[in-house]
């Protein structure tokens, strides 16, 4: 939280990649910040200013066009910092029910001719809704974030339907910070959320993940980096010392 301002950001637009205030968020709540740190609200609430601004959707044949991992993640880090009854928090839902595309997900590609949705943009919305259901137990949360995570079981999570490989090399890795990016390890805590981890469809991708352990019972950062250290807050290296719990959850 080193040079936080008195308006809750830290100089820079709150999604400046990777040191503004939605990315901080995202990470110190991975990291166990206490939702009763007063410098983690006031980023919230900066956060929440920004982005629970109404502004007009994009509708192309009949699906709205949407970042809807930014909404995702600010609703996931405003639920844990217990600001689920904050008008501007409910707003966000409301926006992801209303954009959610018919076969479970989410996506912000303008071609009138997308029809699938794409596994980036849904992952964040799993996590946002699974964490506001558990702070309101609203039913529709959870039926949109289950529905989310049956698109991602449809495929094992990261195959492709029409030929078993992986649809993105890329996704075989595990990154950490993943920002808004997919692979196969976060879509398997996506899936575990929902207490779907055991589901047959899931099989590969955990037998992946125990292949990745390291002799010293570590996991590591394998992909590409997204990050760099002029560009983020910290030095993350290979960040086995937040990516090992996760994987034994």
């Amino acid at each position: 939280m080193a040079g936080q301002q008195a308006d809750g950001g830290f100089g820079v637009h709150p999604y400046s990649k990777w040191k503004g205030a939605h990315w901080r968020l995202v990470s110190l709540i991975e990291l166990g910040v206490p939702r009763t740190s007063l410098e983690a609200n006031r980023a919230a609430d900066h956060v929440l200013d920004w982005i629970a601004t109404p502004d007009e959707p994009l509708v192309l044949a009949g699906r709205e066009r949407r970042h809807t991992s930014m909404e995702g993640n600010a609703l996931a880090v405003c639920c844990r910092l217990g600001k689920h009854r904050d008008r501007r928090v409910r707003h966000l839902v409301t926006v992801l029910l209303r954009s959610q595309w018919p076969d479970g997900g989410w996506n912000c590609d303008r071609n009138p001719e997308a029809t699938h949705s794409s596994f980036h943009e849904s992952l964040a919305p799993i996590w946002g809704l699974v964490e506001y259901h558990g702070a309101t137990k609203d039913a529709r949360a959870r039926e949109a974030a289950e529905a989310a995570v049956e698109l991602l079981l449809q495929h094992e999570l990261f195959k492709s339907r029409q030929t078993g490989a992986p649809i993105n090399p890329e996704w075989m890795h595990i990154h950490w910070p993943h920002y808004w990016h997919y692979d196969f390890f976060h879509g398997l805590r996506a899936v575990g959320m929902l207490g779907r981890a055991g589901d047959s469809r899931a099989a590969a991708a955990l037998e992946h993940l125990h292949g990745l352990r390291r002799p010293d019972g570590t996991w590591r950062a394998t992909g590409r980096r997204y990050w760099s250290r002029d560009a983020e807050a910290v030095d993350w290296g290979d960040a086995h010392q937040v990516i090992t719990p996760a994987a034994e959850r």
